[in-house]
């Protein structure tokens, strides 16, 4: 099998500038440049730049596929989207990293030596930036499904002991999002410890916020914090204040809150027993079938 590298980088907050498609040029005569995006892939040789780099100067997603079995999602996003907290609750070392850079987090999903020899035997890349992309938006707005996918990538290889409780209880995991599917299968989650996970998981949507819950915690804001977040919106950061409230409000609403986390050998468990109940209804619905068909060959040799 010859050798195949895909390289995809896109710029979502910003167009590059001129100086900056440039210095993208230096680093391949053959990549296709615009000012939202680099795309280049090798047959042979390899690329002069460093992705790494590249994301934090330049882009805001990366897609890396290559036929030696591996698949790499990054995403670049403001800092204080995420707490040093969350993100280091959710690494896990082997599908899951983050790294903090001076206003921005770089988080990257990897999937690493896959056994679908199959999907890289074809697989050329090209489809994955368009689905993927969305999940950047969805974790700016405070949906923390796709980490917990990342997280359960790793649960699947059998990583992470079976006795660790989750990270963070996730609601929405039995309703995930187009994209949010996309990321379990670019990491090749297991689909049965996806249900499993699933299982007993709150709706997203069904996670109202009383108004009285609301309007305690903006009553006890500090005076500081109002003025940090009005001096946001009057500079046209809305996207930002919003997330910056939105992460303080959930921080504060789990305060005292007792929220129950599932070790991976429960999520195992779910599956199991979803196997189970789904053999004993296909059984059930045979022997119904198998009735149904007597019945009628009966009536048929009436007819006769």
């Amino acid at each position: 099998m010859s050798e195949y590298q895909y390289y995809e980088f896109m710029a979502i907050d910003r167009p590059l500038t001129l100086e900056e498609t440039k210095a993208l040029r230096a680093l391949s005569t053959r990549a296709q440049i615009t000012p939202v995006s680099f795309i280049n892939e090798y047959n042979w040789g390899d690329f002069k730049g460093d992705p790494d780099k590249l994301m934090q100067l330049y882009f805001d997603a990366h897609v890396y596929v290559a036929n030696w079995m591996t698949a790499v999602f990054m995403m670049r996003v403001p800092i204080e989207t995420l707490s040093n907290k969350i993100a280091k609750a959710m690494e896990a070392h082997d599908t899951l990293n983050f790294k903090a850079v001076q206003t921005h987090w770089i988080i990257t999903w990897s999937l690493e030596e896959s056994k679908n020899y199959e999907r890289f035997g074809m697989e050329d890349g090209r489809s994955w930036m368009v689905r993927l992309a969305p999940l950047r938006d969805e974790l700016l707005r405070g949906d923390l499904r796709s980490l917990y996918i990342g997280w359960l990538a790793s649960v699947g290889r059998g990583t992470i002991d079976n006795h660790e409780k989750e990270p963070l209880s996730v609601s929405g995991l039995g309703s995930l999002t187009s994209s949010q599917q996309a990321l379990a299968e670019f990491l090749e989650v297991d689909p049965d410890l996806l249900k499993g996970a699933g299982i007993n998981s709150p709706s997203s949507q069904a996670e109202e916020i009383p108004e009285r819950e609301m309007e305690d915690w903006i009553d006890g804001l500090p005076k500081t914090e109002v003025n940090a977040v009005m001096k946001q919106l009057l500079q046209g950061k809305g996207h930002q204040a919003e997330r910056t409230l939105k992460n303080r409000f959930s921080a504060w609403c789990k305060t005292g809150r007792r929220i129950v986390s599932k070790r991976p050998d429960v999520l195992w468990e779910n599956c199991g027993n979803m196997q189970r109940k789904l053999k004993k209804y296909a059984l059930n619905w045979k022997a119904v079938s198998g009735c149904s068909k007597k019945s009628d060959a009966a009536k048929r040799e009436k007819c006769i």
